[in-house]
């Protein structure tokens, strides 16, 4: 059982490192979209990771509509601050699909209006764009996790 936190077109590899990572701890699977803002032999991917890359299920895809291709049957959520539901108002089951957009621009129209119904947003101050990416994945995770009580976890 595990959960998947795919990154549509990342731009900063440290934020890629740090959800690696979160990846790792909890078991999710992290998917990639193309292109990647950086390369996957970059030194701060790889810091940001730190020594966790080996426990990580990292899948790479070649556009979005790839992805979703390989999930017939997956259920997908999108973080965006467009969303008019907090991520706390769905009930989580296993395998489902968190999906966040690039740094600079978040997903694209095409994507949200897709899956309008499934868009989640964390609450945040107004005065202030968003939240880092990485603590954004992370809060979404663990919220799924905690849902099902951090099964796998201690």
């Amino acid at each position: 059982m595990s959960f998947h936190i795919c990154l549509v077109e990342p731009e900063i590899p440290n934020n890629t490192g740090n959800i690696a990572r979160s990846c790792a701890v909890t078991g999710s699977v992290l998917h990639l979209v193309r292109p990647l803002g950086f390369s996957t032999d970059d030194k701060y991917l790889k810091r940001s990771g730190m020594d966790y890359w080996h426990h990580v299920d990292v899948r790479y895809y070649d556009s979005f509509a790839e992805f979703t291709d390989a999930f017939p049957e997956g259920r997908f959520f999108c973080a965006t601050t467009k969303a008019q539901k907090s991520y706390t108002s769905f009930t989580y089951q296993k395998e489902d699909i968190f999906i966040f957009g690039k740094e600079s621009k978040g997903l694209p129209p095409e994507i949200l209006d897709r899956y309008k119904d499934t868009c989640i947003r964390i609450p945040m101050s107004p005065t202030v764009r968003s939240l880092n990416l990485g603590n954004a994945a992370s809060i979404v995770i663990y919220e799924a996790l905690r849902q099902l009580d951090f099964p796998h976890l201690t």
